[in-house]
């Protein structure tokens, strides 16, 4: 499938493939959050749109437009993609991205915050765009949790956006069956829980070995619990490409 980005301004589209770093998770004990794949994968799932500017926004608690305040460091920034505004009220900040995108029929557009990335006093609003027809541009919107301020930096995500199907819950049927109503998979299943109690009892006894693995690495590398290959198709990293110019595509 191709995902094309229309710019609406002069400036270049503030779109890129989505980063996999977090702060918080480079500062867990030996940067030891990103052992966990799921996480890890997830960060850097789809693209991220950034701000240009470092700001400043805060909330008085108001439901009006004005009730909501926005200090930007560069002035010149504003009306720019990813510029922040206040627009709706409410305790919304608002952010134009910019740019409308387009999809192959039956596809949207899930739209959200930067995944893995808690924010204290503001959260992301998600929105999903049928973005395979819709001649509208959107906004990235963060509500106030409570009255206060935040800052963001410059080059800072403020969304992070991937394509899905419109029509996937249609097609998912949906069914409760006991596990052991699947003999392999129980099989592999009791492996594993096994395997993963009689290693943290050896970390709790301080085992060396144990100690020096320091988690076990079967789902990360792609293995079943007893050791044999899973699917070629896992992955320990995505790889979304960039935007490139659409005649020359770099």
């Amino acid at each position: 499938m191709k995902l094309i980005c229309h710019p609406l301004t002069a400036q270049a589209p503030t779109i890129r493939p989505a980063g996999s770093r977090r702060d918080w998770m480079d500062a867990t004990p030996e940067s030891s959050a990103y052992r966990c794949l799921p996480l890890a994968l997830a960060n850097q799932h789809g693209w991220e749109v950034f701000t240009p500017t470092g700001f400043t926004a805060s909330w008085n608690g108001g439901e009006r437009v004005e009730d909501v305040t926005v200090r930007m460091d560069d002035p010149l920034a504003t009306g720019k993609p990813g510029a922040p505004m206040a627009n709706f009220g409410s305790g919304i900040l608002t952010f134009e991205t910019g740019f409308l995108l387009r999809t192959p029929p039956g596809w949207n557009i899930w739209v959200m915050g930067p995944v893995n990335a808690p924010r204290d006093g503001i959260a992301p609003l998600n929105g999903v765009i049928e973005t395979d027809w819709s001649p509208y541009a959107f906004t990235m919107n963060w509500r106030f949790t409570r009255p206060g301020e935040v800052r963001f930096e410059a080059d800072e995500a403020i969304a992070q956006l991937f394509p899905v199907r419109r029509d996937l819950f249609d097609k998912v049927e949906t069914e409760i069956r006991p596990l052991h109503a699947d003999p392999k998979t129980f099989e592999q299943f009791e492996t594993w829980r096994l395997s993963r109690a009689d290693f943290a009892t050896r970390l709790r006894e301080g085992d060396r070995d144990a100690a020096e693995l320091k988690w076990q690495k079967g789902y990360y590398r792609g293995l079943m619990p007893d050791g044999s290959k899973g699917p070629p198709s896992h992955k320990t990293k995505l790889r979304p490409k960039p935007f490139g110019d659409g005649e020359t595509g770099k």
